[in-house]
């Protein structure tokens, strides 16, 4: 049985847009059409989405006179790039798309970044819409308007804050999303009890065979719950100047061994689940977080098969290194977002080089 479509606000004044979640959402126009401002489009898609995909969105399109160009692009964090965003550019000039003609990014976080920090750009900005086909960019990449590409020494440092008109989140996609991927998008899920819902991290200690097995009714509610707490975050801090920061529990660390492994070496939710069982060694380091707080979260993460541990390959030194790039550094100092309790998030820039290292070293793979 088909579930009940759920609409979520992200309430920011004359920015303000819908979060659809639900069932089938592709095949419905009237979901889309409100949306663009022209009945023009190009679609940003990649080589393993657009097969499965792009023909469902396209068809749609074509059934409203939507007329569309495609822009595909090749699949992988590694591209996530100069050289790939300048395709966006290529098709969007190409196709003598207009300020008003509207960018659909059908896709995974790679897609939805790389997409609304073109449309960002083009012409000083032109409206854009989320389509994420990953859990990871349902329940995170595709909410809030944070838009960018990868730098060899640094992962998102160049982008731009660009909110989307519609985020569609139509979980049929997530059929064909290969397990690895499911895994990972559930670190951002958990991150959400971690940081503001102690409930909602004891309803996944319940139900994360459920989420493995996909069960829509639970996705369902996992999409829902974490769209709701990073829509209600956003709103109150669009530019992350204060509260915005607790999203990025775990992605200091776990932005580190993405950019020291390699880009796409390993996937995003796995470095954030290596790098909040880090955060939570410094929380309990620091006195913030108990033991047995930080044995349920790495409890619940080893069940969702997520690592709790970093890469042996990468010592304390290089963490500490590629840490200084992070965007949370401010006046010199590395803000960190830790815990005082499961569902309670605090920003931190007591931690010492030494505090940090030690923590790194309690959860590094020997």
């Amino acid at each position: 049985m088909r579930q009940t479509m759920r609409t979520l606000n992200v309430a920011l004044a004359d920015r303000a847009y819908p979060i659809q979640i639900g069932s089938g959402l592709l095949r419905q126009p009237e979901l889309l059409t409100p949306h663009l401002r022209q009945p023009r489009a190009l679609v940003v898609t990649n080589t393993t989405v657009g097969p499965l995909y792009l023909g469902t969105l396209t068809n749609t399109l074509t059934a409203t006179k939507i007329d569309h160009q495609v822009a595909t692009l090749p699949d992988g964090e590694q591209f996530k790039n100069w050289a790939t965003l300048n395709l966006i550019f290529d098709a969007l000039l190409k196709h003598h798309c207009e300020r008003h003609t509207t960018l659909i990014a059908l896709g995974g976080g790679v897609v939805g970044d790389m997409g609304g920090f073109a449309a960002a750009c083009y012409q000083r900005g032109m409206p854009f819409i989320q389509v994420p086909t990953t859990l990871l960019a349902q329940v995170d990449s595709s909410v809030g308007g944070k838009t960018a590409i990868n730098h060899p020494a640094g992962k998102n440092m160049i982008g731009a804050f660009y909110q989307p008109r519609l985020v569609l989140a139509d979980i049929d996609t997530l059929n064909t999303l290969p397990d690895r991927e499911l895994r990972a998008g559930l670190a951002e899920v958990i991150k959400y009890g971690l940081i503001r819902d102690p409930e909602f991290f004891a309803w996944l200690e319940d139900h994360i065979e459920a989420l493995l097995a996909r069960d829509p009714a639970a996705l369902t509610l996992a999409i829902e719950r974490s769209c709701a707490i990073k829509a209600e975050i956003v709103a109150a801090d669009e530019r992350e100047t204060g509260e915005r920061a607790l999203l990025n529990l775990g992605h200091t660390f776990g932005h580190a061994i993405e950019t020291g492994m390699g880009y796409g070496t390993w996937l995003h939710g796995e470095a954030v689940a290596a790098g909040t069982l880090m955060a939570c060694a410094l929380s309990a380091l620091l006195g913030r977080l108990t033991i047995a707080d930080v044995k349920r979260v790495e409890s619940l993460f080893a069940r969702a098969g997520l690592p709790t541990h970093g890469p042996a390959s990468l010592d304390s030194a290089v963490y500490l290194e590629l840490m200084q790039h992070d965007k949370k550094v401010q006046d010199g100092k590395l803000r960190l977002i830790l815990l005082d309790a499961i569902g309670r998030g605090v920003v931190d820039d007591s931690a010492t080089p030494a505090d940090i290292a030690a923590a790194i070293s309690q959860r590094a793979r020997t």
